[in-house]
């Protein structure tokens, strides 16, 4: 294996979820729920959301269903890590394997949400409430045990908003906007990576049948 190359990703790695998990910390401990603060204009905002469960908001009932998302997180996590250093050892092409090293960043950092958030943060609460942002280590200890953590979202960007016309044959009337999922780093790294290695294929794989 080229240690080079794997030092390199295990450092890139490390420095996607610091920037993931710093960035995550701030929001936290600095706004309340549904708290929106414009970046550039209307369209990028930071608006703080709680993820208890996957992308947009899919998410299985109960504790139990919890810790078997969160387990399952884990298993993904690792084949990741393991497919990364398989394709490290076969010299893969390099744009390759620093976008699966996206993708395992971006799965790690939901999952230290995940992981320890419950246990590290106070309960955060409503926008308008009258709360204080919450406490990181509080006295009292977190708002939920290991596993049991929500992940923290904050990038929105609601480019397009209006309303469907009437004569829409769904959602007729009612409020559009384009993009309404509210994401954080981590999904982005995902993102980005697949977006990558879909547009440089050839590059990445050359020319096969």
């Amino acid at each position: 294996m080229n240690k080079k190359i794997l030092r390199n990703v295990l450092i890139f790695i490390f420095v996607l979820i610091l920037a993931d998990q710093a960035f995550k910390i701030y929001i936290k401990t600095n706004f309340l729920l549904g708290e929106e603060v414009n970046v550039l204009g209307n369209w990028f905002r930071l608006c703080f959301v709680e993820n208890i469960g996957m992308a947009f908001g899919l998410h299985l009932k109960g504790a139990v269903g919890k810790y078997i998302l969160s387990i399952f997180r884990l298993i993904v996590a690792g084949l990741i890590f393991w497919y990364l250093l398989k394709i490290i050892k076969e010299k893969k092409h390099s744009l390759f394997i620093f976008s699966i090293a996206m993708i395992f960043a971006g799965a790690l950092g939901n999952i230290l949400d995940s992981a320890f958030y419950g246990m590290i943060f106070e309960e955060s609460y409503i926008y308008g409430s009258g709360a204080e942002p919450a406490a990181i280590f509080p006295a009292n200890g977190g708002y939920a045990g290991f596993l049991q953590g929500k992940v923290v979202d904050m990038l929105y960007f609601p480019i397009i908003e209006g309303h469907y016309p009437s004569w829409f044959p769904f959602n007729a009337g009612e409020e559009f906007i384009f993009f309404r999922p509210v994401f954080n780093l981590s999904d982005s790294y995902i993102s980005i990576a697949v977006v990558i290695i879909l547009v440089f294929q050839r590059k990445i794989f050359g020319k096969q049948k």
